[in-house]
């Protein structure tokens, strides 16, 4: 099986300034979750979503997103569109997190009292579809024959539950009486959602997990140790629940998980550290398609060694261009890296490097823009579009 795309993107386009303008009234971390969008944000939205996908056709570049424009965080619009979910806008920082929890660590080192969270108070329920009206503005901007080539992002279950202090994101009042029950009606709700979106002419949906890595973190790993919780079984539930969610998937729905070490504004990430300590278990554990890892970095992601953990029949997109500074990669040196990881894959499965890269493909390593005001330290638009067309022309220099 190959990747969906030879070239392609973590699906997060910087915002354009007349979207940036329109969105300033949302931009305070505690209005992440506001349901109460007004409608000069939504056109603002809306005219973006239609002049970034009508880029990417010029240009292109495949999958076509909508940039994620119609969300003010990459996460936003999905758990407080669920029953029996509620946002909590000003959680005290550490009180309310985990212990030694990474990014509300790295938050507090910025001045951050605060942070918005999603706490289940009931039960959870899949009433409306959240992403549907998300999925049909991009629609509408394609002609059906394209909507194949475009590719959706959604966040893990887990991203609420891994942030917030062991026992807390479900209430005792939620009518839960474990995470196993709690994450048991989130996966139906994935689920529904999938299916939702898969009946409405989605092809290829992106999950974007980035916490998984905090697995590779020793701040994390010990945080969670002084919090009593043992991460071994606490990584299990959340790959036992990537697999619910997909159980039922349709079998003609791609389905990806994206896996990064934070993307916040002026370039800044959360974690460091190889995938080695849980390469195995995402490969191999975990029933998606299509992997989209972050390679650019020696020092914050390590090196192709935990791909030789990857089964056959499973794609690696090797995010080799980076989203957080603005020079523009070497087309020669990306090959190189392209074929240095087929290698790994090669060796580790016995087959030749030119079966090993038929399972390969590249990317930038992250989103340009997880949120409305995110983005990597001198990226601009221009920067932007020249690394999605680096990755488009490197590819085709190598699969054709």
């Amino acid at each position: 099986m190959a990747p969906p795309f030879r070239a392609d993107h973590i699906g997060s386009l910087l915002r354009p300034q007349s979207l940036l303008e329109a969105r300033k009234c949302l931009s305070s971390p505690s209005q992440m979750y506001s349901l109460d969008i007004p409608q000069s944000v939504k056109d603002a939205e809306l005219q973006a979503i239609s002049e970034v996908v009508q880029e990417q056709l010029r240009k292109g570049i495949r999958p076509i997103t909508d940039g994620e424009y119609a969300r003010h965080i990459y996460y936003g619009g999905f758990f407080e569109k669920l029953s029996g979910f509620e946002a909590k806008p000003d959680l005290p920082i550490p009180d309310a997190f985990r212990t030694d929890f990474p990014t509300t660590t790295g938050l507090a080192k910025m001045g951050a009292k605060t942070r918005a969270a999603v706490m289940c108070t009931g039960k959870i329920e899949y009433k409306e579809s959240p992403y549907l009206s998300e999925w049909l503005e991009l629609r509408g901007n394609l002609p059906k024959e394209s909507w194949s080539q475009a590719k959706f992002t959604i966040p893990a279950p887990n991203y609420q539950h891994i942030q917030l202090k062991p026992g807390t994101a479900w209430t005792k009042d939620s009518g839960y009486s474990s995470d196993q029950e709690y994450f048991d009606d989130l996966a139906k709700c994935y689920a529904a959602e999938l299916q939702s979106l898969y009946d409405a002419g989605l092809c290829n949906i992106q999950v974007d997990d980035p916490h998984l890595t905090y697995f590779c973190s020793s701040q994390f790993l010990e945080g969670c140790k002084k919090d009593g919780t043992d991460t071994d079984e606490l990584l299990d539930l959340y790959t036992r629940t990537h697999n619910q969610l997909l159980a039922n998937k349709p079998a003609d729905l791609h389905a990806g998980m994206h896996l990064c070490r934070g993307n916040m504004s002026g370039s800044t990430h959360w974690v460091s550290g190889s995938y080695e300590k849980i390469a195995y278990k995402l490969f191999n554990e975990t029933d998606y398609q299509t992997y989209y890892l972050e390679f650019d970095d020696l020092e914050r992601a390590g090196g192709f060694e935990p791909l030789r953990f990857l089964p056959k029949g499973k794609n690696v997109v090797l995010g080799l261009v980076s989203t957080k500074t603005p020079e523009l990669e070497d087309a020669s040196a990306i090959k190189e890296r392209v074929f240095a990881a087929a290698e790994v894959i090669a060796k580790a499965q016995g087959i030749s490097k030119e079966e090993a890269i038929g399972c390969l493909a590249i990317s930038p390593q992250c989103g340009f823009s997880s949120s409305s005001l995110a983005g990597g330290i001198g990226m601009t638009m221009e920067t932007m579009w020249d690394k999605l067309e680096l990755v488009r022309d490197v590819a085709r220099d190598i699969w054709g």
